[in-house]
């Protein structure tokens, strides 16, 4: 059977599965053959090393040889426990084993065999004892003990043993079957394992040196293939012409503004007017911290480009951040000769009926709105530049939707969520990448302080006072409703308890995911216009909403939050000119929850936290990649491998510069690989 289709074959016709067993397999997103091979072990059970019982210590998981130095007993204290107990020696010393509900352990050991029994050591005194150890004949050991074991994710019904022995028989039948994408001289070059070998020991290593070359194989290929694709779909873009805008002096926009640009704004500007009077077609992110004056940057390409005698669009998540923006960007433009419009999906059929004729005749200049802007009938008569804002909230199909509004208009995208630098290539390698690194003088910073529930009387009094003095603040909380499993605050829960006992008296007003639009924004707008004094919310309030009024922001449950979204969270306030602060209510023990309760309290620069959260908890889905229309990693992890990822990053060089993919046949299976992988994701990233 060719690999292809062994590769597509369903896993219910693997050894071992059937019907029942597919389905529970299918909760792991597990349904083929190829899907079995990359769902890869997140850590390993290394049962190779035996150990003497004497040299064991507390906590340690290991492998002890041993036989029976006493009867097996059983007793059942009470009603579904049985405990089987048997102690055994190696003539060192003696161990205690425990098992819960295995009453076939009884009739499994036998006086005068040895076993080889792996498991956790737990010390109590002098008292050495396993729990639920795994055990075999010593003499017949090698499926559950004397090798490297994988450990994978599990869902309920499915045990590591079946995901493992699923993987066995999956091997078995692609053993010798699979084909290297990699030519020779690449893998030569960059001393890369063969495609079989690397898979047989990613899963099922014969030492861990193996598992480390295997994976090192497998990251390479997982992102040679991202970073190509990805230069595929900017290629795509970059070879498209766009418009060439002419020069235009910005002299009398600069006049009108109350404040002067900083540096980062005019050189993040310069190289966006550069992109614009170029004859290819502009692709920007403009990437910068919360307050870092964005909006300014993207209204002098609106500016340009509507003095060039072009229509804009400006398109943001939300009905409250399409009016603040309108509000804010109005009185200045209409005062240049700028006319300017807000399109929304809570305003009247009629109104919107207006607004759109306007934009389709040309009489409007800039369009500002929320995802009515992608309604098939908003139509512009000479649009020239589209810009969004929040780029995480709207991946690649809509501004492809957007795009092709005109004819080839420039496209910029704006994103507060700060990116490392050596990461931005990775998840935006569509777009080119500008950073404004620099906040407007005079900016205080916010305070920030990690607490635990003896200060929670206290922060009350301190919202009190704020609230007195004028102020307003927000409560965030990790969940809507009160959960069964889950220990977090509730938004529900906490908003009901604060009204009638600590914030009695106080407006207090609430917000979450799970209400419709029309009652998120109708609270929203009270909270912003001042109805309201204190607002407690889910993360629903995560983007783009400003009111300069809100100087305290409280977390509840902060260790449930990624470090770059407390950042994220935490620049709600800080915007006015009141001095600001961040409470972190943080109920973990654990010494990573502290690390990164202290960078928050250490740091306000969105870079240097989002690498620290990179480091801490790894990528995952920390940057939104679902989101940005870009295939998840399976097995690369973009911290660790940051030293494979500059080689592939070289490797992509070379292949481009020497058109290789289409030139030289050692590559044609790479080539073969990438448009099966990309073939429908080129049509979603492309910007046509």
């Amino acid at each position: 059977m060719p690999a292809d289709t062994v590769l597509n074959q369903s896993i219910k016709y693997i050894k071992g599965v059937g019907e029942v067993r597919a389905k529970l397999f299918s909760k792991l997103s597990l349904f083929t053959v190829s899907d079995c091979l990359t769902f890869f072990p997140r850590e390993y059970e290394d049962r190779t090393a035996l150990k003497r019982i004497t040299e064991v210590a507390d906590g340690e998981e290991c492998s002890v040889r041993a036989a029976l130095a006493s009867e097996v007993t059983e007793s059942r204290p009470r009603k579904n426990l049985r405990i089987t107990k048997a102690l055994v020696t190696d003539g060192s010393s003696f161990l205690s084993l425990t098992w819960f509900n295995q009453s076939y352990i009884k009739n499994s050991l036998l006086n005068g065999q040895e076993y080889i029994f792996f498991g956790r050591i737990k010390r109590t005194g002098m008292r050495m004892e396993m729990q639920n150890p795994v055990f075999e004949k010593a003499e017949s050991q090698g499926k559950q003990t004397g090798r490297i074991l994988p450990v994978y994710p599990l869902t309920k019904g499915i045990t590591q043993n079946h995901v493992r022995g699923l993987t066995e028989n999956v091997l078995r039948l692609v053993n010798g079957k699979l084909e290297d994408i990699l030519p020779l001289p690449l893998k030569r070059e960059h001393k890369l394992c063969e495609i079989n070998f690397s898979y047989e020991n990613i899963h099922f290593p014969k030492s861990l040196a193996h598992m480390e070359e295997a994976r090192k194989r497998l990251v390479f290929e997982e992102l040679l293939l991202l970073q190509l694709g990805l230069l595929h779909a900017k290629g795509a873009s970059a070879e498209q012409t766009g418009i060439r805008f002419p020069h235009i002096p910005m002299e009398p926009l600069l006049k009108a503004l109350p404040f002067s640009l900083t540096g980062a704004q005019q050189k993040v500007f310069d190289e966006i007017e550069k992109d614009m009077e170029a004859q290819k077609r502009m692709n920007r992110l403009i990437q910068g911290d919360v307050g870092s004056g964005k909006t300014i940057v993207a209204a002098m390409a609106l500016y340009k480009a509507v003095k060039a005698g072009y229509q804009g669009a400006f398109m943001v998540p939300t009905e409250i951040l399409a009016e603040q923006h309108y509000q804010s960007l109005e009185p200045l433009f209409s005062s240049l000769g700028i006319s300017v419009r807000l399109l929304t999906g809570g305003m009247k059929k009629k109104e919107k009926e207006e607004v759109k004729r306007l934009s389709e005749s040309g009489e409007n200049d800039v369009l500002i709105g929320t995802h009515a802007v992608l309604e098939d009938d908003t139509l512009f008569s000479k649009l020239g530049l589209v810009v969004t804002d929040e780029q995480h909230r709207f991946g690649v199909r809509q501004r492809a939707r957007l795009s092709i509004k005109g004819d080839n208009p420039d496209l910029l995208v704006m994103t507060a969520t700060p990116i490392p630098r050596t990461l931005s290539l990775v998840l935006y390698g569509d777009l080119d990448v500008s950073v404004i690194d620099a906040l407007p003088p005079g900016r205080k910073p916010i305070e920030t302080y990690a607490v635990d529930n003896s200060k929670r009387e206290r922060i009350y009094n301190f919202i009190r006072k704020k609230v007195g003095e004028g102020r307003q603040a927000y409560i965030v909380c990790p969940l809507v409703e009160e959960s069964e499993e889950i220990e977090a605050e509730s938004a529900e829960g906490l908003a009901e308890k604060i009204r009638d006992d600590e914030l009695k008296g106080l407006r207090v007003g609430l917000i979450h995911g799970k209400m419709k639009s029309s009652e998120k924004e109708s609270i929203m707008r009270a909270f912003v216009t001042g109805e309201l004094d204190v607002l407690v919310s889910t993360t629903v309030i995560e983007v783009g909403v400003n009111v300069p009024n809100a100087t305290v922001m409280v977390i509840e449950n902060a260790e449930r939050f990624g470090l770059a979204q407390l950042h994220q969270l935490r620049g709600r306030v800080g915007r006015g000119s009141h001095q600001s602060y961040c409470i972190l209510f943080n109920q973990s023990k654990s010494s990573i929850s502290r690390q990164r309760m202290e960078i928050m309290t250490k740091s306000n620069d969105g870079f240097v936290i989002s690498e620290k959260d990179l480091e801490l908890r790894g990528p995952g889905d920390v940057f939104g990649v679902r989101q940005h229309g870009l295939p998840e990693f399976k097995i690369a992890n973009l911290y660790r491998d940051m030293e494979i990822l500059r080689s592939v990053q070289g490797v992509v060089k070379e292949i481009v510069d020497k058109n290789l993919l289409d030139g030289n046949a050692d590559y044609k299976r790479l080539k073969d690989r990438l448009n099966e992988v990309f073939q429908q994701r080129f049509k979603e990233l492309s910007l046509n």
